[in-house]
C-alpha cells in the first residue's frame, strides 16, 4: 500500500484529464494522473483519430476510383483492411508515445489503475490511496445502445467496428448522428453497401436544417441508403447477417449493424454518488465554472452534459486548472463549441442555427446569407458542392455559421473567432483570404451579409 499526495488528481486521462494535467503541472502545480487503460482516452485509442484515419483512406480510395475525370489514370484494385488498419494504428501509436512523452516531461506522475473516488480528496486505485487538494472528474464515456438491443456478434459498436479485418458487404447502421455518418461515409468509399436508420427527421439532425438536407442529397448522390423519421423496433441475427425491423413494420437486411446512437457518461462504480457528488441520469452536474456539489471537486468532458466533443474536453480541462490556479478564465457556452463531422462531404458549424436564433431574436432581428461553393475558385477545383451559412442579428454581430462541403472542417477556425468575439460582418469582410482557396467563401459570405457581395448576386 502507497500513499501519494498531489495538488491536483485527476482521474481520466482521455482529452479532459491529460489537457486539466498539462496545463495544471504548467501553471506549477504537482499533479497525479489516473488511467486504468491508456493516456489519451477515447478521442486517441477508439474515437477521433482512428476514425479519421480510415476516412482519409477512404478519401485515397475515393480519389484512385474517381482519378479520370482529372486526367490521372489509376485503378483501384480494392481494400486491404489489415493494411489499412496498420497504417490507422501507426498513427495512434506515434500520438500515444508523444503524449506519454510529454506528460513525463512536465513531470506528471501518471498511475495506471482503475481509481474509485473514495472521498472529496482521495482516490483509491488499488491498494493505493492518491490524495489531491483538488479533483478532477474525467472519466469519459461508452457507445450507448438502445434498451433491449444486446450488442454482440453481428451486433456491434463504433469500437467494435474498428476491429473489424474485412469490409462488410452490407452495413446497416443504426443511427444518424456524427458517429453513424462518418463510418457509413467509409464503408461506402471501401466499397459497402450502406444503410443508415435514423428515427428523427433528418440526417446530423443537429445541424442547421438546410445543412441537414444538403448532406441528404449528398449522401443520396454517393448510393448511401437512409431511412428517416421511422424508429427502430428489433434486430434479428442470422447465418446471413442481421435483419433490422422498424416501428412500421418496414425491414432491412444487411451482414452486420452498427449501433451508432450516441454516447453515455462512464461514472457507474466510480464511487462518485457515494461521496455525494450531485448526478442526473449519469452525468455529473455542474455549474458553469465545472464545480461539482462537493468543495475541490470539478468534473470535465463527456461526463458533463452538454455536447460531446474531444475539443470541448481539452478546453474544460485547461479551464479548470486554470480556475484551481485562481485565474478566473473565461466561460464559453457550448452553444459557441465548434464542431466538424468528417465525412464526405464534410459539416463545419459554430454558434446557432436559423431556427435558434429566429426563437432569440425573431424572424425579424435576424439576416442569413448562403453562398455556394460552386463560386468558389478551389471548391471547383475539388469538385466539392456545398454551401457556407452566415446568420447574423440585424445590425448587431455573427451568430452562427455553418458549412458543408469537402474539407469545410478546415475552415471553422476563422468561423469560430467571428461568432465567439461578436464580429461584425463589417468587421470581417475587409480582412484578407488568400486566393486560391477555399477560406475566399467565407469571406464571400461575410462581404455579402456585410452587404457588399462582390463574387455573389
Amino acid at each position: 500500500m502507497t500513499d501519494h499526495t498531489f495538488d491536483l488528481v485527476v482521474l481520466g486521462a482521455g482529452s479532459g484529464g491529460y489537457a486539466a494535467a498539462l496545463r495544471a503541472s504548467q501553471l506549477g502545480m504537482s499533479v497525479g494522473l489516473i488511467e486504468k487503460d491508456k493516456v489519451g482516452g477515447t478521442c486517441l485509442h477508439v474515437g477521433c483519430i482512428p476514425t479519421k484515419a480510415l476516412l482519409h483512406a477512404g478519401e485515397v480510395a475515393d480519389a484512385a476510383r474517381h482519378s479520370e475525370m482529372f486526367g490521372v489514370n489509376a485503378t483501384l484494385e480494392g481494400i486491404d483492411l489489415p493494411k489499412v488498419n496498420s497504417y490507422r494504428d501507426a498513427v495512434v501509436t506515434s500520438k500515444h508515445k508523444g503524449l506519454q512523452g510529454l506528460l513525463k516531461a512536465r513531470g506528471i506522475t501518471t498511475i495506471e489503475g482503475e481509481g474509485k473516488l473514495t472521498s472529496p480528496t482521495t482516490v483509491q486505485v488499488g491498494s493505493d490511496t492518491v490524495t489531491g487538494k483538488n479533483i478532477i472528474l474525467a472519466t469519459g464515456s461508452y457507445p450507448r445502445t438502445l434498451p433491449g438491443l444486446e450488442i454482440g456478434g453481428k451486433v456491434i459498436t463504433s469500437e467494435q467496428a474498428l476491429q473489424l479485418e474485412h469490409v462488410p458487404q452490407s452495413v446497416i447502421v443504426l443511427g444518424g448522428g456524427v458517429i453513424g455518418v462518418e463510418f457509413a461515409s467509409v464503408w461506402k468509399s471501401f466499397g459497402s453497401e450502406v444503410t443508415i436508420i435514423e428515427g428523427l427527421s433528418h440526417l446530423v439532425p443537429a445541424e442547421d436544417e438546410s445543412v441537414s438536407k444538403q448532406f441528404e442529397r449528398a449522401y443520396r448522390k454517393r448510393g448511401i441508403n437512409f431511412s428517416l423519421g421511422v424508429k427502430f423496433q428489433s434486430v434479428t441475427q442470422n447465418d446471413n447477417g442481421v435483419v433490422v425491423t422498424l416501428e412500421d413494420g418496414q425491414t432491412f437486411e444487411a451482414e452486420m449493424l452498427l449501433v451508432a446512437v450516441g454516447r453515455g457518461p462512464r461514472t457507474e462504480g466510480m464511487g462518485f454518488e457515494e461521496v455525494g457528488i450531485a448526478m442526473e441520469r449519469g452525468w455529473v452536474t455542474t455549474d458553469e465554472r465545472l464545480r461539482t456539489n462537493v468543495p475541490g471537486v470539478f468534473a470535465v468532458g463527456d461526463i458533463v452534459p452538454g455536447v460531446q466533443l474531444a475539443h470541448r474536453g481539452f478546453q474544460h480541462g485547461v479551464f479548470v486548472a486554470e480556475e484551481i490556479a485562481g485565474l478566473n478564465p473565461q466561460v464559453i457556452s457550448d452553444e459557441y463549441i465548434p464542431k466538424v463531422t468528417y465525412s464526405e462531404p464534410e459539416v463545419a458549424s459554430v454558434g446557432l442555427s436559423e431556427s435558434a436564433a429566429v426563437e432569440r431574436y425573431g424572424q425579424d432581428g435576424i439576416a442569413t446569407y448562403d453562398y455556394n461553393l460552386a463560386g468558389n475558385g478551389k471548391s471547383h477545383i475539388l469538385e466539392t458542392a456545398g454551401s457556407i451559412k452566415v446568420i447574423r442579428q440585424v445590425d448587431g454581430p455573427v451568430l452562427g455559421v455553418h458549412m458543408i462541403g469537402a474539407r469545410v472542417g478546415e475552415l471553422i477556425a476563422e468561423a469560430q473567432l467571428a461568432v465567439n468575439w461578436d464580429a461584425y460582418p463589417e468587421d470581417v469582410a475587409p480582412l484578407f483570404h488568400a486566393h486560391p482557396t477555399q477560406n475566399e467563401a467565407l469571406g464571400e459570405a461575410f462581404m455579402a451579409i456585410a452587404d457588399k457581395p462582390l463574387h455573389a448576386l
